[in-house]
């Protein structure tokens, strides 16, 4: 690749990933100041105290986003892959299946996982709100349609889903630039008027600042924390356009506009005190509200789309990971398979974001909320990235305690700051997060019960064909594939076969799926065929979690190991598992009717898989749990 199209390949990057990554991020400016300042917080509009909180603001972008997420934490991919689920796969892999961390950090990770989708929940809401409060500002009797017009915002987001983003997708970039160079403008020609604001870029302010108001700066770093959300998100698009692209924004366009706007916004308050009720549309003037108002309403719905992009992955990884059921998934792009549609999860979580519209009425009252999402996520991320930096990277102990433990106790000072809001706001993410957790831990468990109760039935497989061909039954024209778990002996769809039609096809595969801890296998990698002898084969099938599942495609990789497939001459036997509770055995009765409930409602095994519909044959079979 020559030189000119690498650079031209790093641009384009860079301007999508302006677009996606910082979407969130960059709708900050709308309702942080503004929180901060909320006369609820008991924190007097004073100069000292402006210098203090938007130097408080400028170091948090500068110590958690540029060094902990942009320097440290891009560093921890797997494979290329970033997100709080592929960081949990590489610290499972950094130590022993056996070992007592291997439990304590899935939890971590899963818990982590359902702060993220209390994030993505949350930043529709508040981001969209933010943007069409500045109706009020503009005309104070408008206050009224705030909610209605957000509700009517997020209904046709979420409805134009199942198209994907493929169309306007290119169009994101170009509107995230000109609003990165709006929050810019407008910051230099504020800061121009009071150049005093200056100062708050001596992190000796932030320290003063928190010396000085001690308790109610400590309530204060609660909403300083809205400053910093969306820095998850550059990790979790990682894969998506690499490191350096993200790099760039963030250093090239981002971070400059967000700093110059905080100032600005600073500078605007010592020279309007009045303006603290909504300072971010007070900048311009009264002239500029109502273009303010559309641009930051763009802006906001790029924003809640990058979220919701990264739900629908994340919920993809987490079914790979067998931490949820299998649901239907619909790719929404040709070309990019990283664009996917969940019907399930599309619809539940408008009915979560419409909840938290109606429910909290404002952006103010949704800021609580908001805090102990993101720092709880942040948390569970530096406690991952000390796993890797210590057992995968096998750094020094001194080094990788310097390294997080710095990270650690900022994480722990934000999200303690973030706890004081759990009666205004902040118990919404949890009860979010405490539900998505029961239920992935509950599938995960239930899952392991149904193969241990397999195991404990299995007929191994390699001494019952042994004893099957010692009289074999007739064999018929066709090749018969078997699906089989990883712990299964001999499937019970061939024993039905065999009870019920007393034939066996003259070509057997048994075929075994195998999920690794790690985004993709390569597809040299991804099939193993063994032969069983009598024209019987076990094949094996590895993916990874974020590996497109197609059964069809891997039978074709299947002929460069000398085993081919005619798809009209091959039969599916899938045994369809039906869950019953046993009561006094396993989990607790709830759980396990839960369970019981999901692997109902669970996708099918072929559909999951992409196996032709008329290529299946269910057989059905009991697990008791």
């Amino acid at each position: 690749m020559s030189e000119q199209h690498k650079k031209s390949s790093l641009a384009a990057l860079t301007l999508a990933a302006v677009g996606i990554v910082y979407g969130d991020i960059g709708t900050s400016p709308l309702y942080t100041l503004k929180t901060i300042f909320d006369p609820t917080h008991g924190l007097p509009l004073s100069t000292p105290n402006l210098l203090g909180i938007v130097s408080l603001i400028f170091w948090g972008l500068t110590m958690i986003v540029s060094l902990k997420y942009v320097t440290l934490v891009l560093r921890a991919d797997n494979r290329g892959e970033g997100g709080i689920m592929a960081l949990m796969a590489l610290a499972l892999n950094s130590v022993t299946r056996h070992s007592r961390w291997h439990y304590v950090l899935m939890i971590i990770g899963v818990f982590g996982a359902t702060m993220f989708y209390g994030d993505s929940v949350i930043t529709p809401a508040i981001s969209v709100l933010g943007a069409i409060e500045g109706l009020e500002v503009a005309t104070p009797g408008l206050e009224k349609w705030v909610v209605p017009l957000t509700i009517v915002v997020l209904v046709i987001l979420y409805s134009v889903q199942r198209h994907g983003t493929a169309g306007i997708g290119r169009f994101f970039g170009p509107i995230m630039i000109v609003w990165f160079a709006a929050l810019a403008i407008m910051g230099v020609i504020n800061i121009v008027e009071a150049p005093v604001i200056l100062q708050a870029l001596n992190p000796l302010h932030a320290f003063e600042f928190m010396l000085r108001n001690r308790f109610i700066a400590f309530v204060a770093l609660g909403a300083v924390v809205l400053s910093l959300t969306g820095a998850e998100a550059l990790y979790a698009d990682m894969g998506h356009f690499g490191k350096k692209p993200i790099r760039a924004a963030w250093f090239m366009v981002v971070f400059p506009a967000l700093a110059l706007n905080y100032l600005g916004q600073g500078a605007l308050l010592i020279m309007h005190p009045d303006a603290v009720e909504n300072p971010f549309f007070h900048q311009l003037g009264s002239w500029s509200v109502l273009p303010l108002v559309v641009l930051s309403t763009m802006a906001a719905v790029i924003a809640s789309q990058a979220t919701i992009s990264g739900t629908f992955s994340m919920t993809k990884q987490a079914i790979a990971l067998g931490l949820l059921p299998r649901m239907r998934v619909m790719h929404t792009s040709e070309s990019e398979i990283g664009q996917i549609y969940i019907p399930a999860v599309n619809w539940l979580q408008l009915a979560v974001v419409l909840i938290a519209v109606v429910g909290f009425g404002s952006s103010d009252k949704l800021a609580g909320a908001y805090g102990i999402a993101v720092t709880a996520t942040m948390f569970a991320t530096t406690i991952l990235t000390f796993f890797v930096t210590r057992y995968r990277w096998h750094l020094p102990l001194a080094l990788c305690f310097g390294a997080t433990g710095f990270f650690m106790i900022m994480d722990i000072m934000l999200f303690s700051a973030s706890t004081l809001k759990l009666l205004h706001g902040g118990w919404f993410p949890l009860l979010l997060g405490a539900i998505l957790l029961t239920i992935m831990l509950t599938w995960k468990r239930g899952r392991e019960l149904v193969f241990e109760n397999l195991e404990k039935h299995a007929i191994p497989l390699e001494d019952f064909l042994q004893s099957l061909f010692v009289g074999p039954p007739s064999r018929v024209a066709g090749t018969a594939i078997f699906l089989r778990g990883e712990t299964d002996g001999v499937p019970h769809a061939l024993l039905h076969n065999l009870l019920h039609n007393k034939v066996l096809h003259e070509r057997v595969v048994f075929l075994t799926v195998h999920i690794r801890e790690e985004p993709y296998v390569p597809e040299s990698e991804q099939v193993e065929v063994v032969s069983l002898g009598h024209n019987c084969f076990q094949l094996n099938v590895s993916y990874g979690f974020k590996d497109e599942a197609n059964i069809p495609d891997i039978l074709r990789l299947c002929a460069l190991q000398q085993l081919e497939f005619e798809m009209m001459e091959t039969s599916f036997f899938i045994a369809r598992q039906t869950v019953i509770s046993v009561p006094g055995s396993g989990m607790m009765p709830w759980r396990e009717h839960l369970f019981v409930l999901m692997q109902r409602n669970a996708r099918t095994a072929a559909d999951y898989y992409q196996i032709p519909a008329n290529r299946v044959i269910e057989l059905g079979t009991q697990v008791e749990i």
